[in-house]
């Protein structure tokens, strides 16, 4: 799924290479992915592309005066096409296509990009609005994880008493972290996941505050400026556990572990973020009775 990251590197590559450009057709290619009505999608034809922005992990581009908004979900990604079909795509079709949005450039180009989603759980969601604290998803988020304070993230933290993986992906208490970079942060603190918000000693805290601004100040550095097709693998290459299961801790170098759920899982390593602790793989406990 793409995370702060990413979608703040959609964002700068939307404001260098599709502001000044006027859209042209809009082609829904999965009715399911467009959330809104009014204004219709192709109320974007004809108005010039201002500016771009980023509200956690949603996306959105300014279009004189509307906004089209999409949250990408796990599948979903951006891209740009510099020289799309001229046919329309068949709505409903197999296609991983969302929906597909025409330009007109200053130097006479007719560019495209793409909402694409891969896989079968159809998810990526678009809007079109006047203001995008209209978007629900919008309207719920916490402070963005790469402007709270360290005082609001205490406070957040303490307010919550959960597990602390658990906390930090909720959108509605610190807005951009997801999965991946929620166990980078975790790793780099050298917390672990299970850690109760409530109960983690002060300096933990401080230290894992530090570590969230490091981790995803460093990789939107490394993304912002790489073409879209290259972020995912921008992404992947500077993960130290996430998706790392079975390889070896470049810090210490004891085996990344990992605790699976019905859709997803969480790396770790246990030397460097329990004290040697192996946690409880519920997955792996009922494949063992």
């Amino acid at each position: 799924m793409p995370e702060l990251p990413e979608v703040e590197a959609l964002a700068q590559f939307l404001r260098e290479h599709a502001v000044g450009a006027v859209v042209g057709r809009v082609d829904v290619g999965a009715l399911s992915a467009v959330k809104t009505f009014d204004p219709p999608v192709t109320a974007l034809s004809g108005r010039d592309v201002t500016g771009a922005g980023r509200w956690g992990k949603f996306l959105g581009m300014e279009c004189g005066g509307l906004w089209l908004i999409t949250h990408l979900s796990r599948g979903g990604w951006l891209r740009w096409i510099d020289e799309p079909s001229p046919t329309p795509p068949k709505p409903g079709g197999k296609s991983p296509l969302a929906l597909r949005v025409h330009f007109f450039t200053p130097e006479g180009a007719t560019p495209a990009i793409d909402l694409t989603e891969a896989g079968t759980k159809k998810r990526l969601s678009v809007y079109i609005v006047e203001d995008p604290k209209l978007v629900p998803g919008i309207a719920r988020l916490g402070p963005d994880a790469l402007e709270v304070t360290e005082e609001q993230f205490t406070e957040i933290l303490r307010g919550a008493s959960q597990r602390i993986k658990t906390a930090i992906v909720d959108q509605t208490l610190i807005a951009g972290i997801g999965n991946a970079y929620s166990d980078e942060i975790l790793h780099a603190a050298r917390i672990s996941p299970f850690a109760n918000t409530r109960t983690m000693p002060a300096d933990k805290v401080t230290e894992l505050y530090g570590a969230m601004r490091a981790v995803l100040t460093d990789a939107v550095q490394r993304s912002v400026g790489q073409a879209a097709a290259r972020l995912k693998g921008e992404k992947r290459s500077g993960m130290r556990v996430h998706a790392r299961t079975g390889l070896p801790c470049p810090v210490c170098g004891d085996t990344v572990r990992e605790v699976s759920y019905a859709e997803r899982s969480f790396q770790y390593c246990a030397t460097c973020q329990t004290g040697g602790k192996i946690l409880a793989d519920r997955r792996m406990s009922r494949l063992l009775k």
